[in-house]
């Protein structure tokens, strides 16, 4: 079976419940004390392509699932139609903001941009949760915007990179269209006691079927990177491996 697909995508779900496994979004994460102790946060990043974003939020509602999805600011993530319907599926709607990056690190002009886009987004959604941008591209780590300035003064809630205890709730990321991709990875990393390196979707799968994993994860899902649609699925695959010689060249 081809990795990165809807069909895998539905096996890992299924997986998940089979063995127990809540689903949550990240905001009742952050503010729920009776979750229970064997849970999963889905954080979904749409870079881009919102309509696959879209595919996913159906296909977890189809299976009562709930998840976290952020939506960048520029065109080729954010579709005001889309964040509607992904919302009507009772999907959670956070910002993945990148301002700093955006305003070539001017701070000013930043926090006014995070502002701005934070209240285009909660015309849709009581935004509660944010998750920075890598923008791999840039020599700014949007995080860093937060060195001067408190995002809990805009009532959010919490921003994974700052509120998730990492040793505590093990992280994957599909980052580079692989699980272990450390060495095409910019920013988007944790640092954590957990040494899991698993290369395709269908060794988590195992892992699971094996009972080798924590209680508490969060998985990051890039949605353009998931294709039934066999032109879509190899062109994913030859453009992110293009990026990733990109970011090896940058490290």
């Amino acid at each position: 079976m081809r990795d990165f697909t809807l069909n895998i995508y539905k096996e890992l779900l299924t997986t998940i419940f089979d063995f127990g496994y809540s689903i949550i979004p990240l905001e009742n994460y952050l503010s729920d004390n009776n979750i229970g102790d064997k849970l999963i946060i889905f954080r979904h990043d749409v870079d881009r392509k919102p309509f696959n974003a879209l595919n996913m939020a159906k296909l977890e509602n189809e299976l009562g699932i709930k998840a976290s999805y952020y939506f960048r600011i520029v065109k080729k993530s954010y579709d005001e139609n889309i964040i509607k319907e992904v919302v009507k599926l009772g999907h959670e709607i956070g910002y993945h903001y990148e301002d700093l990056s955006l305003t070539n690190g001017n701070f000013e002009k930043a926090i006014k941009s995070f502002e701005e886009n934070l209240y285009k987004l909660r015309q849709f959604y009581p935004v509660k949760t944010i998750c920075m941008h890598g923008s791999p591209l840039s020599q700014w780590d949007n995080r860093l915007i937060w060195s001067k300035y408190n995002y809990r003064n805009y009532g959010i809630i919490g921003e994974p990179y700052f509120d998730i205890d990492f040793n505590e709730v093990l992280y994957l990321t599909d980052t580079g269209r692989r699980w272990n991709g450390l060495k095409v990875n910019i920013r988007d990393k944790a640092r954590s006691k957990f040494t899991y390196n698993f290369k395709t979707t269908d060794e988590i799968i195992s892992a699971f079927y094996n009972k080798k994993l924590p209680d508490k994860i969060i998985i990051n899902i890039h949605p353009q990177r998931w294709n039934d649609n066999m032109f879509s699925w190899f062109n994913e695959l030859v453009w992110q491996n293009i990026k990733n010689l990109a970011k090896i060249f940058l490290k």
